[in-house]
């Protein structure tokens, strides 16, 4: 690192040990935050302008030259640079860029602020920019699990719904498929709200943590970037980073949400289930076992979601006991927040992309369905429609079971003759097969078709909707 690129040594006599000022570079985790740290910058132009503390003329040459800087930034050029000039930090790249491409100009940017109010101004940016691409692909999720949805619905397909991971009681594919969009819908709704908030106070103009005594005009900035307002306080403002932890979270949220689904195809891709087959694009094989289709990469987004939520909790817990005020802790928050984000987004984007190469096998789904004792609960319900306690119907049922399975055979007419003669009902009648227990099904919300056709309707209506928020 050289005085170019360093921002601060007047005060120091000796140079700094080269080792340690590398060891304090968080340049290579800054470098996403490098387009919006240049938004930064061209908003502090507009308020050193409006703040008459630089002529137009100062202006332009820094608008131009920061103008520049962008350019390389898209086209890759400036990260190399930044990284073989040994830049600390992507401020301090970026400013001393600034002062080579206009040296005059250049060294008035800096004028009343910090790297303080710089970094978590430019964190505010970067958080609404991720949280907004959360809401986007957590949309295009969720409309992809809707529209298979809606095609298996028509199908019919069935299963036999889990709990604790044993047969409980059938339900529709559909209404699987739109339990796992759900999830999504709502992380949608978190991004949209975390976006909006991260871009309501801006710390730009907060200076190092009392503010500037040179005449900022700070609502400039906020509108050339797009803030709501100036924060209130700058003690508080260089030192939160709320915006950052609330995107983080709300990626970590998302990626829980697909480990789950990850979780359920991974078992259904196996023999003993059968469910589901991962086509070629997604799957990998063994190098040793010819005959082998492993779901590689929903087992990797399964696990990446556990690495993403150890990042975050670090990133969160690293402002536990840290006093108010800027310190240097808070670049190891930086760090571990934007880690955290920018795998999440690669994990996300795996999962989207093989959710799509999954085909489901309806007929093992149908037999699975019917399989078992899994009517064993519309027994007791009719019992229950019929007069008695849901305590005798438990019991009664549970018995029918016993002896079912003593027999080894299903549930079937003659347990409904049983539990007849115990009401003294002759025309007692409840559903034993699959479809007639999903149909049967009143309560708003069920796997029943005319249900899950209603939710599905009311879920595209608030995707929709979520589309078109800011």
């Amino acid at each position: 690192m050289t005085s170019q690129t360093l921002q601060w040594g007047g005060r120091f006599r000796g140079a700094a040990d080269p080792e340690l000022l590398a060891f304090g570079s968080s340049l290579e985790d800054d470098l996403p935050l490098a387009a919006f740290d240049a938004r930064c910058s061209q908003a502090h132009v507009c308020a050193l302008a409006g703040g008459g503390i630089i002529d137009e003329q100062t202006a332009d040459a820094l608008r131009a030259a920061l103008d520049a800087v962008v350019c390389e930034i898209g086209d890759g050029s400036f990260a190399a640079a930044a990284r073989s000039g040994g830049a600390e930090d992507i401020h301090g790249a970026i400013d001393a860029r600034v002062r080579e491409l206009a040296p005059v100009a250049g060294a008035r940017l800096h004028a009343g602020r910090s790297r303080n109010d710089q970094v978590a101004t430019t964190l505010c940016l970067y958080a609404a920019a991720r949280a907004q691409a959360g809401k986007n692909r957590c949309l295009a999720i969720a409309q992809r699990l809707l529209e298979r949805a809606r095609q298996e619905l028509a199908a019919g397909t069935l299963l036999a719904g889990t709990t604790h991971g044993q047969p409980a009681q059938p339900i529709s594919l559909a209404f699987w498929l739109a339990a796992a969009a759900e999830p999504f819908a709502r992380a949608a709704r978190a991004f949209a709200t975390v976006a909006a908030e991260a871009m309501h106070s801006m710390p730009l103009g907060s200076a190092a943590l009392a503010g500037s005594s040179l005449p900022l005009d700070r609502r400039a900035a906020a509108n050339l970037l797009g803030f709501a307002e100036p924060s209130r306080n700058a003690l508080d403002a260089i030192g939160t980073r709320d915006a950052l932890l609330d995107c983080a979270h709300a990626w970590v949220r998302a990626c829980a949400s697909a480990s789950r689904i990850c979780a359920e195809l991974v078992v259904w891709a196996g023999g003993p289930f059968g469910y589901v087959r991962i086509g070629d694009a997604s799957s990998t094989g063994s190098s040793l076992m010819p005959q082998k289709r492993n779901p590689d990469i929903f087992e990797l987004v399964r696990g990446g979601a556990h690495e993403v939520t150890a990042a975050y909790t670090g990133a969160l817990t690293t402002l536990i006991g840290l006093p108010l005020s800027y310190h240097r802790d808070l670049q190891q928050c930086k760090r571990l927040a934007i880690g955290c984000i920018e795998r999440a987004m690669s994990l996300l984007d795996a999962f989207a992309r093989a959710l799509d190469d999954v085909t489901f096998v309806a007929e093992k789904m149908n037999a699975a369905a019917n399989d078992g004792y899994v009517v064993a609960t519309d027994l007791a319900e009719a019992l229950v429609a019929s007069g008695l306690d849901a305590r005798q119907a438990h019991s009664l049922v549970g018995a029918r079971v016993c002896l079912a399975e003593e027999a080894r055979r299903a549930l079937d007419a003659s347990d409904l003759q049983a539990l007849g003669a115990t009401l003294d009902n002759p025309a007692f009648s409840a559903p034993l097969d699959a479809a007639a227990s999903v149909a049967a099904k009143r309560t708003e919300g069920s796997t029943s078709p005319v249900c899950v056709a209603r939710a599905l309707d009311a879920l595209a209506e608030e995707l929709a909707a979520l589309e078109h928020l800011p």
